[in-house]
Formats: C-alpha cells, sequence, structure tokens
C-alpha cells in the first residue's frame, strides 16, 4: 500500500510539473525578455509603430516573429509587420518647344507633307521645310511638328497658342515619332477660342497618352482653318523613386584582432543595409574593405569597399563616412583598412549599421494599458497581412492611423535587454531542471519497488 501511495504521489508530482510546463508554454507577456508599455496617439482603432534599432537588437530573430502586442488583460492583439517600401514621387515640369509649318498640296487635305530634316548631334530639329515642286498645285497648311526631342520624360500634356483673330474650334489628331519616319496616333485634341459680348471661353490644353517622343505632329481635320500658332509647350511627368527608410543603432564599439581588423558583434543576424563609420580626425584617408558573417564559425564574406575621407575644402569641410551594404543577414562585421593612407587614428572607430525601417500595425482591442512584448526563443509569427488585418486597405491609409510610441529610451531599453535576457535563460532552465529531477526521482522510486521482493 506505502509503495502505491508513494507511486501515485510521484506520478500526481510529474504531472504537475508537465502541466506546468504547457502552461508556462502558454503565451502571456511575462515570457518575453523585453516589454514596453505604450502610448496611443491619435484615431483608432489601428495604431502603427515604427519599430527603433533596439527593438530590432532585442529580439531573438531577425524578421521579429518574436514581437507581440498584449492588452491590461494580458491577452495577445491582432497585429501586422509592414517591411519598409520605397516610395515614387511624380513630378510635373513643363517646357516651351519650337514648332514647324508643314505644307500639302492645296485641296489635298489627306496628301503627307514633304519634309527636309537637318538635325544636330543630339537629335534637335535644326530646319524643317516643305520640298519644292515647280509642277505642284499652291500649298496649304496641313499641320504643325513640334521638336519635343529636348523632353526625356514621358509627355502627359500639350498647351498651344494661336493668333487672335482665329476663333472657334479646331480639332485635329495627334500623331508621334522618334525618327520623322514611322508615326503612331496618340489620339485626337480639339483647340477652341469664343468671344461674345466681351467675354471669352479658350480651351488651349490637350491630354497626351503619358508616352516618350522625340516629335509630335498634328493634323488639322480643316487644313483650311488650321490656326497659325504663337506658343506650344509640352507638360512631362518624371517618376522619381525613392528609397526605404533606414532605421540606424546607437553607435557600437570595436574590438581589435591580432591581425589589426577591427571587429563588431551584433545581437542578432540582421539585414544591413548601410554602415556608417566613425572619423574621430579631422584629415583621415582610409580605403577599407568591410566582410560579414552569420556564425561566429562562419567564413567571412565581402559586403564592401570604398574611400571614407574627412578633408578640408575651402572654409568647409567634406566627410565620406557611409557605405551601402548588400542586405544579407550578418551578426559580425569586420573592417580592414589599408594603412597607407594613414589609418583611422589610436582610437578603434565605432559604426552605426541601418536596416531598412518596419512599421507594427495593430488593432487596438481590450483595456489599456497595452504592452509590446519581444525576446522569445522558439516563437513563431502571428503577424497577419496587411490587407486581413485592415479590411480594404489601401496605401494611402497607412499615414492616416494613429501612432504608438514605446516608452522607454533605447539605451535603457539595452540594459534591460541584457538583464531580462540572463533572467529568463536561468528561469526556462530552472524550470527544465526541476522537470528532469522529478522525472529521475520517480524512475529511481520505481526502480528500488521492483527490486523488492514480493510479499
Amino acid at each position: 500500500m506505502i509503495s502505491r501511495s508513494i507511486l501515485g504521489a510521484s506520478a500526481a508530482v510529474c504531472l504537475s510539473l508537465l502541466c506546468s510546463a504547457t502552461t508556462l508554454a502558454q503565451e502571456q507577456p511575462g515570457d518575453y525578455a523585453v516589454q514596453l508599455p505604450l502610448t496611443l496617439s491619435g484615431d483608432g482603432p489601428w495604431y502603427r509603430l515604427d519599430v527603433p534599432m533596439a527593438l530590432h537588437f532585442a529580439a531573438r530573430y531577425g524578421d521579429l516573429r518574436d514581437l507581440r502586442v498584449f492588452n491590461a488583460q494580458g491577452q495577445p492583439l491582432a497585429y501586422a509587420l509592414v517591411a519598409g517600401q520605397g516610395e515614387s514621387r511624380d513630378s510635373l515640369q513643363e517646357q516651351a518647344v519650337k514648332w514647324f509649318p508643314l505644307y500639302a498640296e492645296q485641296g489635298d487635305s489627306s496628301a503627307e507633307p514633304s519634309l527636309r530634316v537637318q538635325r544636330s548631334t543630339t537629335g534637335t530639329l535644326i530646319e524643317l521645310r516643305d520640298e519644292a515642286d515647280g509642277t505642284a498645285k499652291p500649298a496649304s497648311l496641313r499641320c504643325w511638328l513640334l521638336d519635343a526631342s529636348a523632353v526625356p520624360d514621358a509627355l502627359v500634356g500639350l498647351q498651344l497658342d494661336w493668333a487672335a483673330d482665329q476663333d472657334g474650334f479646331q480639332r485635329f489628331s495627334i500623331e508621334a515619332s522618334d525618327d520623322l519616319q514611322s508615326w503612331q496616333p496618340w489620339g485626337s485634341g480639339q483647340l477652341a477660342r469664343l468671344a461674345f459680348d466681351g467675354e471669352q471661353i479658350e480651351q488651349r490644353q490637350v491630354e497626351l497618352p503619358g508616352r516618350k517622343a522625340r516629335y509630335l505632329r498634328l493634323l488639322w481635320q480643316s487644313p483650311q482653318q488650321a490656326p497659325q500658332l504663337t506658343a506650344a509647350s509640352l507638360r512631362s511627368q518624371r517618376s522619381d523613386s525613392m528609397p526605404a527608410a533606414l532605421v540606424w543603432s546607437q553607435p557600437l564599439t570595436a574590438t581589435r584582432t591580432a591581425d589589426g581588423d577591427y571587429q563588431w558583434q551584433l545581437p542578432l543576424a540582421l539585414a544591413l543595409e548601410r554602415l556608417q563609420v566613425e572619423l574621430a580626425e579631422p584629415n583621415s584617408l582610409a580605403p577599407i574593405r568591410v566582410s560579414g558573417r552569420r556564425e561566429n564559425t562562419g567564413s567571412w564574406q565581402a559586403m564592401a569597399q570604398g574611400l571614407l575621407y574627412r578633408l578640408p575644402e575651402k572654409a568647409a569641410e567634406i566627410r565620406q563616412d557611409e557605405l551601402s551594404l548588400p542586405g544579407w543577414p550578418v551578426q559580425q562585421l569586420r573592417l580592414r583598412v589599408d594603412e597607407r593612407g594613414g589609418g583611422l587614428g589610436a582610437e578603434a572607430p565605432s559604426i552605426k549599421v541601418a536596416v531598412r525601417a518596419t512599421q507594427l500595425v495593430f488593432l487596438q482591442r481590450g483595456n489599456p494599458p497595452y504592452t509590446l512584448a519581444l525576446g522569445r526563443t522558439g516563437a513563431q509569427s502571428a503577424a497577419l497581412p496587411l490587407s486581413t488585418l485592415i479590411p480594404g486597405y489601401e496605401p494611402s491609409r497607412l499615414q492616416q492611423l494613429g501612432k504608438a510610441e514605446a516608452g522607454r529610451q533605447e539605451a535603457d531599453l539595452n540594459a534591460r535587454v541584457s538583464a531580462d535576457v540572463s533572467q529568463t535563460d536561468w528561469k526556462r532552465w530552472g524550470l527544465w531542471l526541476v522537470l528532469l529531477l522529478g522525472v529521475g526521482l520517480l524512475g529511481l522510486m520505481a526502480a528500488s519497488l521492483l527490486r523488492r521482493p514480493s510479499a
């Protein structure tokens, strides 16, 4: 009886330990090494947070799969991670262009005008006139040719002006060419100028399809009424791609190797996009090579090379202290300096590293305060697609969401990360140690009972 009681008690202890491990496995804010209070502002229920580099360093994974948001009841909230994306900015420019009349035989509005063209090496139109033919009938104005070779961007609009004595409507078709030989139709346009009783109505602008062309040809439907142009200008659109924003780290201290190289150890492997090296001394000039590796025992891979300098120029100073990196996930960086340039000084330089900006968007639910938690080994991503988190989402809506801010400065966060990581590891190992001791105790008791002779 006593043996059975002991076995039952031991089994109960082990079952209790296993249940405790299962309970701890369920996500709670305390399971994460770092917990930061969130301050909300603006209209909800969706809020966005710009993730600083300190949070990237505090995470266990470079893709932030161990990031969570909890409410006051300890319930996890739905969230999405928005990777940094480049922006495209469109700018409109208007430029005056030259125009040339093209003539056809009188009475033949469908005839193609004859051209004699001279162009410079850049393609700019210098001279254009019709062919002389003694047997031809008197020529009439058939169309106008616009020289757009100096406009390198896509053409989106055309504006014309003509002699004041030619009122009414004038319709024309638009054709485009790059070589004055083959022409592509670009639609049609209409000019209008009406005056009555001191009032005037004008229509001088025509929309173009947003494509590039060196020359435009305006063919009037009624050549006899074709206006005499006095001004012509083209409106073009330029699209400039802006790279995604970067988030920078605090200065990182280097260690000097026996070979004279400088090395830096990151808390985890991150996809680095940019590197900034401190140039503490003026008149510095240093050709450098940057290598990286993901693990301490891996081989070094070349990432960038360039020339860093801090030099005087007239009354100012010119400085080049940044290099672009290929965006590979690396945890260690090595900088090798060509000492023929004088080196980087007696002190080991510090660096700053940058990754593409990431935004956290979460759906407010439950009572405040809300907590941002991260830093848990073995966590799986719980992020939703942004289009699922916000039904009917449009990119322009992102900047209109309410804002959230973490309530701890980066320096305090870095210190908290080191302490919490150590404490979390001890708790985890302590739990497993107790569990293994219980299982071992149960095994010893069972073996002892098996060795005893039966009554």
